[in-house]
């Protein structure tokens, strides 16, 4: 990795840390983070808005959970699971619901990378991989 590279990515990693408020991202501190970019024209200024973009896109994933459903999904159950994730989490939750039919019963639920699989699909597909 070149010393332009390195210098574009520490510059992404302190507009990112500039970015959160309060652990979460801000809107308006990610204007602003934008505003300084386009005021100081620095080198590789591509380079450093992908590495912020990765960064803010992680960021914005661990805090989203997509939850697919077979069948149909109460809204109690849709509060419940968004109270335990926020609680394991440590950090609000947002919960969306999607329609899988493919999953045939159960639920599959990812939080940025963390994938919690409670589906009957899932458990044939590692009942034949098991085979």
């Amino acid at each position: 990795m070149s010393a332009h590279s390195k210098k574009a990515l520490a510059l992404a990693r302190q507009l990112f840390k500039l970015s959160l408020e309060n652990g979460a991202v801000s809107p308006e501190r990610v204007a602003g983070a934008l505003a300084y970019l386009e005021k100081s024209r620095p080198a590789n200024p591509l380079m450093i808005l992908k590495a912020y973009r990765r960064l803010i896109a992680t960021e914005l994933a661990r805090s989203e959970a997509v939850v697919e459903h077979a069948g149909s999904m109460a809204s109690t159950v849709l509060q419940a699971l968004t109270t335990s994730l926020t609680a394991k989490y440590q950090r609000p939750i947002t919960v969306t619901a999607t329609a899988n039919p493919t999953l045939l019963a159960g639920l599959r639920v990812r939080v940025g990378d963390d994938l919690y699989e409670a589906s009957v699909a899932g458990q044939l597909a590692a009942l034949a991989e098991a085979v």
